[in-house]
């Protein structure tokens, strides 16, 4: 009778077990949705697995990859970024860009000193792209996304976060930088709602009236070196030249703005430009030339050869659809960056539920307790980092969600429901 008697609270401690409620609730997700979920939770302190819920498979991670920008950054950037490389040459300055995102870019902390250097050299000035040697486009992004700014290209001297700025207050268009101006028309077509349009290899932009109307839009730009020449000279106001010449190893760096600047665009607000420029640098770092493949695979043998699960990696940013990473493989990355990176800078780098970045209409709780990373494509939408219970415990998770047909709002809900179980309940 007493053995009955154990056994029975033992399974009945088991099925009130808050991890059998979550796993119930992730399941029932997923049988709702039609989707494809993954999900694990791991104890820092412990060092344990408290759920795991498909967290061996391979998703779509979308911006969750910008966790591994973020890691393999900190591991090679130091303390601020490198602007452009640059020797002098008689009377002549020539310098190449390294990748920096932050020249003149409206979304992040500029301090000036690469503006004030070019403008103030007594040198004739002299634009090299030789360093450069990969595509403006990521591989496997989507094609008909080049016109969105959320697709900027990558470039090796980024100016204005790669885009074009256009506003309307009234009937007068205003467009920054001003250079662009000259490309700008107005088409007579009337569509269902305003659009500015530009071919994918030029920069040629039309404005097509609409019965809906708009006042801002963000277009990218297309990059070329000869562009970046003529644009460097009408907003510096004097003469850059482009000229063909390999970066020498003894040419001295120029540093701009400190790194987390850039990081807390990133990371809070998912900047895919940013993301994408940051491994550029780091190519920088480890060679001569910027190819983001050269920083990939360097840090997926030095930083990253202990996670689970090996990563397909092949963009900085998460919009390429060839990303594929495990959730248990997000934890451990997690897991290092916590060990390394003391807990009030990191936190203040992330999103935070309900309070900053893309999280900040969800999650909601005084005090917080998410801080993490999206990652949002159409048909996915993932979220890890950690989670600070109410017991106090630091909790790292990861759930991905694939191939859905529901609303992402939805699939929000869903996640909302089980992460405040799991706030409330460990």
């Amino acid at each position: 009778m007493r053995i009955f008697i154990a056994v029975f609270i033992l399974l009945a401690g088991w099925a009130c077990s808050p991890r059998i409620g979550i796993l119930k609730e992730i399941n029932q997700t997923q049988l709702d949705l039609k989707d494809h979920t993954g999900f694990a939770l791991y104890d820092l302190k412990s060092k344990k697995y408290l759920i795991e819920y498909n967290a061996e498979k391979y998703f779509t991670p979308a911006s969750n990859t910008k966790i591994f920008t973020f890691y393999t950054s900190l591991k090679l950037l130091g303390d601020s970024a490198t602007a452009l490389k640059y020797i002098y040459k008689g009377d002549s300055l020539i310098f190449w860009g390294m990748g920096d995102p932050s020249f003149l870019y409206a979304r992040t902390f500029d301090n000036g000193r690469v503006f004030n250097f070019l403008e103030h050299s007594p040198e004739k000035l002299f634009y090299s792209a030789t360093n450069f040697k990969t595509s403006s486009l990521g591989p496997g992004w989507a094609w008909d996304d080049y016109p969105y700014d959320y697709s900027a290209e990558r470039s090796p001297f980024p100016m204005f976060g790669n885009l074009i700025a256009i506003e309307r207050p009234f009937n007068d268009f205003f467009i920054s930088p001003r250079f662009f101006t000259q490309h700008f028309t107005v088409a007579t077509d009337l569509r269902k709602r305003d659009e500015i349009i530009h071919d994918l290899d030029n920069n040629q932009l039309t404005f097509f009236p609409g019965i809906t109307t708009s006042k801002s839009w963000e277009v990218p730009y297309h990059y070329s070196s000869d562009l970046i020449a003529d644009l460097l000279s009408d907003t510096l106001q004097r003469e850059v030249k482009e000229i063909y010449l390999p970066l020498p190893h003894n040419a001295q760096a120029l540093k701009s703005i400190p790194m987390d600047s850039l990081y807390s665009v990133m990371m809070q607000d998912s900047d895919n430009f940013i993301a994408e420029q940051l491994l550029l640098q780091c190519a920088g770092v480890l060679s001569d030339t910027l190819k983001p493949e050269i920083a990939i695979d360097f840090a997926k043998r030095n930083f990253l050869a202990d996670l689970p699960d090996e990563p397909s990696w092949v963009d900085g940013s998460g919009l390429s659809r060839y990303n594929l990473f495990t959730p248990r493989s997000i934890i451990k990355l997690w897991e290092k960056i916590y060990t390394e990176i003391p807990q009030g800078r990191l936190f203040s780098l992330l999103a935070v539920g309900g309070k900053q970045g893309t999280i900040k209409n969800w999650y909601h709780k005084d005090p917080p307790f998410i801080f993490g990373k999206t990652g949002t494509l159409s048909n996915n939408h993932t979220l890890s980092g950690y989670l600070v219970t109410r017991s106090g415990r630091v909790l790292i998770f990861s759930m991905m969600n694939n191939n859905y047909l529901a609303s992402t709002n939805e699939v929000r809900r869903r996640m909302e429901k089980i992460l405040y179980a799991i706030h409330d309940k460990y």
